[in-house]
């Protein structure tokens, strides 16, 4: 079985088919995604010195994971010092973590409206998660 070719008809290659394209109106984005790089490594950096200075302390200083009861966290957070580290551990781990997942569904979502509520979702959890530690930092009472 062999193929004839016409020099004057050549044969025709069908054109690969290919997701549309995803339109994202460069007006509204900005230099927004140039400040979320940015909050991503400062955070990073901010979050392995706070992270790393509290397991040293609590686990190396404080005597280990076994002295950490009620009475040591109230104890704790007593002072405005450790109140302050702990919600910018809080913080910034909540916000890292929430710029971390847009940009995942940023990514990968293909229809705008399950991009739209991916994210809606996002805040709503990472703003209740933000409200709620908050909340107990600063209204935590030892005297339960």
């Amino acid at each position: 079985m062999s193929v004839e070719f016409d020099e004057a008809h050549p044969p025709m290659i069908e054109v690969p088919r290919s997701m549309p394209p995803r339109r994202v109106p460069r007006t509204s984005r900005g230099n927004f995604e140039l400040y979320a790089w940015l909050f991503m490594r400062v955070s990073g950096m901010l979050l392995v010195v706070l992270v790393l200075g509290h397991l040293f302390i609590m686990n190396i200083l404080d005597g280990g994971v076994q002295r950490i009861n009620f009475a040591f966290v109230a104890g704790r957070w007593s002072s405005p010092f450790w109140q302050t580290w702990d919600l910018l551990m809080l913080w910034l781990a909540q916000l890292h973590g929430a710029n971390g997942m847009r940009t995942i569904i940023n990514d990968y979502t293909r229809r705008d409206t399950t991009r739209f509520w991916l994210k809606m979702l996002l805040y709503a959890a990472s703003g209740l998660v933000l409200f709620l530690g908050t909340l107990v930092i600063f209204t935590f009472d030892p005297t339960i």
